[in-house]
């Protein structure tokens, strides 16, 4: 258990991410860290404020994500993340915490998010599933920023995002050029995205150490519109002050 005598405050933003096989080490591993972890985290808090980051993956997939509330419904998960950040987050929110809902963060230091978009550019070309779509990001500044002001928000869930949603395709043409990465997007019909998961989920049973960059999660973050409601942050005074663009124009100066 860990050891905060001396804090005010408890910020908790680690977790295990990614899209591990059920069944797997990988997935017991995840649900050690993000469900076992928060239980003995929020004992060790002892009645210390804690502001918990969850994800905007906890809320239930498919359509209907145009304009996401805090009140949409949490379940029909997709993978072990969105599950295991559902458990914690409601470990966290019976605890009385502040549970901030952040979607596809990036910014400095991350470690997933872009690299893992520029890694799927294969001869100037990124193909994505189905027409492009709105979307909500998340700056990890505007994240940051949340985190230091909610230790006084009232208890319950928050989202977080930048300011205004993206058109996807626009956005990660803006990041690919931030990067200066040339590539063009090509856009890959739902249908045959669908059956390109069915394929690449058995290739990864038969191997199951590689893993599979296509999955039916991330079919459905990119090909549905999902827009978080960031009213009830607003409420309290939070409002996001970075962009995409700010992103690009520092990447551009340094």
């Amino acid at each position: 258990m860990p050891d905060l005598s001396g804090a005010d405050v408890v910020v908790h933003c680690a977790a295990a991410v990614g899209d591990p096989l059920p069944g797997s080490p990988a997935e017991a591993a995840m649900h050690a860290v993000n469900v076992d972890g928060t239980s003995r985290l929020l004992q060790a808090a002892a009645g210390r404020p804690v502001v918990w980051v969850s994800s905007a993956s906890v809320y239930e997939p498919g359509t209907g994500r145009s304009r996401v509330t805090e009140d949409h419904p949490v379940r029909g998960h997709l993978n072990a993340y969105g599950r295991t950040k559902a458990a914690g987050e409601a470990l966290a929110l019976a605890a009385g915490a502040v549970v901030l809902r952040p979607r596809a963060v990036y910014g400095d230091g991350d470690p997933h998010l872009v690299p893992r978009l520029l890694s799927r550019v294969r001869r100037g070309v990124l193909l994505l599933p189905g027409p492009s779509v709105r979307l909500s990001l998340t700056a990890v500044e505007n994240l940051a920023d949340a985190c230091l002001r909610a230790a006084g928000w009232p208890p319950g869930a928050y989202n977080i995002a930048d300011p205004v949603p993206y058109d996807r395709d626009e956005a990660i043409r803006t990041v690919l050029r931030a990067h200066g990465v040339r590539a063009r997007i090509g856009h890959v019909p739902l249908p045959v995205a669908r059956a390109a998961v069915g394929a690449a989920g058995t290739l990864a049973r038969l191997r199951p150490s590689a893993g599979s960059p296509l999955t039916r999660y991330a079919v459905d973050q990119l090909a549905h519109s999902v827009v978080l409601d960031v009213s009830r942050a607003e409420a309290q005074g939070w409002v996001g002050g970075r962009s995409l663009k700010d992103y690009a124009a520092a990447l551009a100066s340094s």
